[in-house]
């Protein structure tokens, strides 16, 4: 049943993923179990929902400059148009209305753009999960509604990808993930000291190629690799999730020097799991970081394009900045989100 709300909003933390990544899709984690080690940053997916009274829905993504408008029906059509919005609408009228048709206004947009490997996409999805889960009182607790994110994207929109995004999205801070077969999940929040994610925050630093992609893609060609059995790519992900333990392990002590090597040895690991995962250009801004002090740094995401980012110390960080920034793109810092999605009522 509704509630008698006129205007909500939600949002969700995007992400960066430190190691494991790729361990997380399947049939990896189906058959020996894929773990993931990453932290919601302070750069959001929002939401915003409002009640119409002219039978009609809006569906409006300000950040592409996508809209759609018509009859509010049980069931929207999806044709590749706002399909993240279309999904979440006909999979939450289904089970938490019964089936009744919601005459809505729903705007997003993304403080990063999709493709750019902070898990945009998923994190949209989470937070009009999260609208919709307020708006209509559906009983879901954070495992449920990443769950439930999950399948809207995977299942019924048929998006390739991993499980973690959803999940960091969800309950937010620093998280080791375990994943497992028959979609079983486990979020292990690691207690990290204060003074040591003060320390992570001042080494990090985070830049934007400029250019997103497409990482169903690259996560299709790894998937193929895992169904033939190509040995390099399924020793990259052993290493790689062997790499995500001893990562864990490092942050837990404070040592982020540590954390930054590894690091840099999963990023050469990764470049093994798909013949798209590095670009020309994407090395050339590595090569650029390490020669300016970076101890470690990777891709964020399935690779391709998107966010980079890099551990250095901090007496060296601006350097390293004005370095990246003098290739193109974008150097930003980066602060560490300790809240999971969230929504509230305006009126």
């Amino acid at each position: 049943m509704t509630m008698t709300y006129s205007l909500i909003r939600a949002r969700a933390p995007l992400r960066l993923g430190f190691g494991g990544g790729g361990t997380d899709v399947s049939p990896y984690c189906d058959e020996y179990g894929g773990v993931i080690l990453n932290a919601a940053i302070a750069k959001f997916a929002h939401v915003t929902m409002a009640r119409r009274d002219d039978g009609r829905l809006r569906l409006e993504a300000t950040d592409i400059g996508q809209s759609w408008e018509g009859e509010a029906t049980p069931q929207l059509e999806i044709d590749g148009k706002l399909s993240l919005l279309k999904g979440v609408y006909n999979r939450m009228v289904r089970d938490f209305n019964g089936g009744q048709p919601l005459s809505l206004t729903i705007t997003t947009h993304a403080d990063a753009p999709a493709g750019s490997g902070l898990g945009t996409s998923s994190s949209v999805v989470v937070a009009l999960t999260e609208a919709f889960r307020f708006w209509l009182n559906a009983p879901l607790g954070s495992y449920e509604l990443a769950h439930l994110a999950y399948e809207i994207e995977r299942v019924d929109l048929g998006l390739a990808g991993g499980r973690q995004d959803q999940y960091s999205a969800a309950f937010g801070g620093i998280n080791f993930m375990e994943f497992y077969e028959n979609d079983r999940v486990l979020i292990n929040p690691l207690r990290v000291p204060e003074k040591i994610v003060q320390e992570l925050e001042a080494c990090l630093v985070t830049y934007f190629t400029g250019a997103s992609r497409e990482s169903a893609n690259i996560i299709m060609e790894q998937s193929s690799r895992m169904t033939t059995k190509d040995s390099k790519s399924l020793d990259a992900l052993h290493q790689l999730k062997q790499d995500a333990y001893e990562m864990k392990g490092a942050l837990l002590r404070g040592e982020i020097e540590e954390m930054a090597v590894i690091l840099g040895h999963s990023w050469e690991q990764k470049k093994r799991t798909a013949a798209s995962v590095a670009t020309a250009d994407i090395n050339r801004i590595y090569e650029a970081a390490v020669n300016a002090g970076a101890i470690g740094g990777k891709v964020s995401g399935a690779g391709g394009g998107g966010f980079m980012m890099f551990l250095i110390d901090p007496t060296r960080r601006e350097h390293l900045m004005s370095v990246l920034r003098a290739q193109g793109g974008h150097a930003s810092t980066c602060s560490i989100c300790h809240h999971g999605v969230s929504s509230w009522r305006i009126r």
